[in-house]
């Protein structure tokens, strides 16, 4: 039995050195200039940038490390990518949606960005301009100190977000700009088409963003009207409140909210946020003269 135990242990020392260059093929090191990821949301719409930070490190950048008038890849390693996940405006220019190779031109009075269709190319080896999706012109602009390149979305709103490139004392910004209220009028319209007869979830949701947003105002108030028709309650019901009082009719607003306030105090699913917010609005309605 001894003699079977030590035979076993003999074997299992003659395989482990076999096994550590498996370990090793494992091995990776850290890149120079490390990966970065940056995303904002503008509305419904995404946009994102993957990119390798290079580090100043004491060089010239601008007409040195990044010579003049020639396409650079605009980070390290791979190209940078930029996304879109609905058609976007650059600057005014309409670019679809998808993922494109961000290359750019600098000089020292104005910059050609160029999102390229050759997303898969090294750097900008290769780089061919009849790939173009899009050429626009942003002008650089001096900038605090920035060691590693960076991209960020600055001062995003509910349609638009300056992309900003910036590296070493230099900033360069593109603004972005997409039509939220347009694709979310549109999507709306196909999911009330395509709801089912009982579902007053659909068209209350639709015409709630619509009021808030300002628009398409008679399809406002006829999905407002068909989702109440389906289930009177107090989301319903307070959203007719409103869009009677903005039409002028504070009679018919008052009734409502005191209808909605009735079913949202019956119901112990409300939030109190909302219910204390109709019932303010009730107060200023009638406080009025």
């Amino acid at each position: 039995m001894r003699l079977m135990q030590v035979a076993r242990l003999a074997g299992a020392l003659l395989l482990a050195p076999a096994a550590l260059p498996v370990s090793a093929q494992t091995f990776t090191t850290p890149r120079p200039s490390p990966a970065a990821k940056v995303t904002q949301t503008v509305g419904i719409t995404e946009f994102s940038v993957a990119y390798s930070r290079p580090g100043v490190r004491e060089r010239t950048i601008w007409g040195g490390l990044v010579p003049w008038a020639q396409p650079w890849r605009t980070g390290a390693n791979e190209a940078t990518q930029f996304s879109t996940s609905d058609e976007v405006m650059v600057e005014g220019q309409k670019l679809a949606a998808g993922t494109y190779a961000l290359v750019t031109i600098p000089t020292a009075e104005s910059w050609t960005v160029v999102f390229s269709k050759q997303k898969d190319m090294w750097g900008a080896d290769g780089y061919d301009a009849t790939q173009d999706a899009l050429r626009v012109t942003a002008k650089p602009v001096p900038a605090a100190h920035v060691e590693r390149m960076q991209f960020t979305f600055d001062d995003p709103t509910n349609d638009a977000v300056t992309l900003n490139l910036r590296w070493e004392k230099l900033s360069v910004p593109v603004r972005l700009s997409v039509d939220t209220n347009g694709k979310t009028l549109a999507a709306a319209r196909t999911a009330i088409a395509e709801a089912k007869a009982d579902d007053w979830r659909t068209p209350y949701r639709a015409a709630n963003w619509a009021y808030d947003a300002g628009v398409a105002p008679e399809e406002t108030a006829k999905w407002a009207a068909a989702a109440a028709k389906l289930k009177e309650n107090f989301q319903t019901a307070g959203l007719l409140a409103r869009l009677a009082a903005k039409s002028g009719d504070r009679k018919k607003a008052t009734e409502l909210m005191k209808k909605s306030i009735a079913y949202g105090k019956a119901d112990t699913t409300t939030v109190p946020v909302l219910l204390e917010a109709n019932e303010k609005l009730l107060a200023e309605w009638t406080a009025k003269k």
